[in-house]
């Protein structure tokens, strides 16, 4: 088959801007990736001393000058999440969220009295929502990270190292999450704290049981004393073996799990579509005692079915 000038001419350019394509994504994603191994080292560079390091990462993460939590339920949460804690940016994201969400609100209802929701749902409800989303997905990378973390660990002690060290190497060659809380448990150790301490510290910050079970594993070696590569070989298995477990669980419940979506969230589509579409269709008998009584019941009862089948489908090992 013979090729024409304007054919060749024609694959010559995709096949450049496809290169050139594949080549801008390689660059994003290398710049991605060493900007997550980076981050801690990012801070280090910026700061003059391991005092000052330790305290700018215990400030990023929410915590007091010492190192521990406020006990609050928003402070654990902002802690789970992993986000850099910036209060004035924080306020000022959620102020323009509300204000964003009072608008739309505005616009699709035409009812001022709504303002007020749709600044409460998108300045309160929406940040919340995004750090819980954060803290699963920063949950769900530690426990697939840990085990990689921990064969580090124990090659590094096979070859001769000492425990901070080998934390140290994690810290600087894992990305994040576990990169940069491996780090923090090293700088916590250069400043002066025990290896119990640092991982227990860790262990806060993580609040995922796979880390825990790392931390207790330390803590009984300190105590009891025997082979400290020889437990973080079990305990990496260990790890590996309920990582794969709950992956088993996760596809066993996808059908629960996508129908309980499902049924949820028809009601809400059907009656915010209905809404919009067609506003008299419930104004006009909204104020009607029975109405009242019928959609509260039904959103009492789809909270109902939702609790019995998040308990179908929630399993913990």
């Amino acid at each position: 088959m013979k090729l024409d000038a304007h054919t060749a001419y024609l694959i010559l350019v995709f096949a450049a801007v496809f290169a050139a394509g594949q080549g801008a994504f390689g660059l994003l994603s290398t710049a991605r990736v060493k900007r997550q191994v980076n981050r801690r080292l990012v801070v280090a560079e910026r700061v003059s001393g391991i005092a000052e390091l330790v305290g700018e990462l215990r400030k990023q993460r929410g915590l007091n000058a010492a190192g521990d939590r406020t006990g609050a339920w928003f402070a654990d949460l902002i802690l789970r999440s992993g986000v850099p804690y910036d209060p004035r940016r924080w306020i000022m994201a959620a102020g323009g969220a509300a204000l964003a969400g009072a608008v739309g609100a505005v616009v699709l209802t035409h009812q001022l009295l709504l303002a007020p929701v749709g600044a409460l749902l998108m300045g309160v409800a929406g940040p919340i929502f995004f750090l819980k989303f954060m803290a699963g997905r920063r949950s769900k990378a530690l426990g697939h990270q840990l085990p990689q973390a921990l064969e580090i660990i124990v090659r590094s002690l096979e070859a001769g190292h000492p425990v901070p060290a080998a934390i140290n190497l994690v810290g600087r060659e894992m990305s994040d999450p576990i990169g940069t809380e491996f780090g923090m448990a090293s700088d916590e150790i250069a400043y002066g704290a025990t290896l119990a301490q640092a991982v227990e510290r860790m262990s806060q910050r993580c609040q995922h049981p796979d880390v825990d079970l790392f931390a207790a594993t330390v803590r009984l070696q300190e105590r009891a004393g025997g082979n400290l590569t020889g437990l973080l070989k079990l305990n990496a298995a260990t790890v590996r073996d309920r990582h794969r477990m709950r992956l088993k669980i996760k596809a066993a419940s996808a059908e629960g799990r996508m129908s309980a979506i499902i049924l949820t969230a028809a009601p809400f589509i059907a009656g915010g579509s209905i809404f919009v579409l067609s506003p008299h269709f419930y104004g006009d008998v909204i104020h009607e005692r029975f109405i009242q009584v019928g959609l509260g019941g039904m959103f009492v009862w789809v909270l109902v079915g939702n609790v019995i089948m998040r308990r179908m489908v929630d399993m913990r090992i």
